[in-house]
């Protein structure tokens, strides 16, 4: 079977590099978005010139330009939206809309992947605020897409491995902690945890696969199923080093969130959601929209987290 042709959009953002990287390894004629408002980012136009050295197509459209968007997605098969949803970067997902729109008036597009990659939105409807609009943006990006019937599919990547594994799940930092390491209730709540090159090479591995049309694809390997106490054990494993464990309650979690800013208490928010709720994990993968990506793809040698936390030694 011939392979799509690929749209990334936010490809020089932290997962949509990886997206475009994925691409190009996979055979795609891969094209990415370059947007007149790039401006002075020098970073992110060296990046963009590195793609097209690796055999990547610059497409120059801005999203405010409905006209050009709508020519660069004529090009395309599948278009791949990476566009940054957390809030200590940009948080910029309901720009999406303007895809939907220059998606539906295109009429070409076989797979549109809208930028989720973290928790299910489906699952989020009882969020805590602030962080609740993060969920909340992504399910207006939905309807928007099934209310113009886009081919579409839903990925559910998780907590990122860099963000998440190297500091056992420390707010306010990404090295691991030298003497003592805070554990969310009794540490027992299992967590999915992804690398971010494992993001990228399993959504590509979707857009062609009738399997994951019109589904929700969630990252879920196995043995990077883990719960904060058996990541520390891995570490403490790793290191030689064992380190004092300081429970904190759900109660005084919340509570931390008085005085700190947007961004923050969106992460507590989050953070609760994951290491007390067990919102990664506490459902089976059964229902007819649903599939679980390392069982559809058992040939993608993931990446464990003893892997991704040796870096740091």
């Amino acid at each position: 079977m011939e392979k799509s042709r690929v749209l990334v959009v936010g490809g020089t953002g932290y997962i949509g590099r990886r997206i475009v990287k994925a691409s190009l390894a996979q055979g795609h004629e891969t094209h990415v978005l370059m947007r007149p408002e790039i401006g002075l980012d020098i970073d992110k136009l060296l990046m963009l010139l590195s793609f097209k050295a690796q055999g990547a197509r610059l497409v120059e459209a801005s999203l405010d330009d409905h006209h050009a968007l709508v020519a660069a997605v004529k090009q395309v098969d599948v278009v791949v939206s990476a566009m940054s949803g957390v809030h200590f970067r940009s948080h910029n997902l309901m720009l999406q809309l303007k895809l939907v729109e220059a998606i539906k008036e295109a009429g070409n597009v076989k797979r549109f992947i809208p930028s989720e990659f973290g928790m299910d939105p489906a699952r989020m409807g009882h969020a805590l605020e602030p962080g609740r609009v993060t969920f909340d943006e992504k399910m207006e990006i939905r309807r928007r897409i099934e209310e113009a019937n886009i081919p579409h599919t839903y990925i559910s990547a998780n907590c990122f491995a860099t963000y998440f594994a190297p500091n056992l799940c420390q707010m306010c930092t990404l090295l691991p902690p030298k003497e003592k390491v805070h554990i969310y209730g009794d540490g027992n709540v299992k967590v999915v945890f992804m690398d971010e090159d494992d993001v990228g090479t399993y959504t590509i591995k979707c857009i062609d696969d009738p399997r994951a049309l019109n589904k929700t694809i969630y990252l879920r390997p196995t043995e990077n199923i883990l719960s904060q106490n058996k990541l520390i054990a891995k570490w403490e494993n790793l290191s030689g080093k064992v380190l004092e464990k300081i429970p904190i309650t759900g109660d005084e979690f919340l509570a931390s969130m008085e005085g700190m800013d947007l961004a923050n208490q969106v992460g507590v928010g989050h953070y609760y959601h994951i290491f007390y709720e067990g919102c990664l994990t506490n459902f089976d993968i059964e229902e007819d929209g649903e599939e679980e990506a390392s069982l559809l793809y058992p040939e993608v040698q993931y990446t464990r987290m003893d892997e991704c936390m040796k870096r740091y030694l």
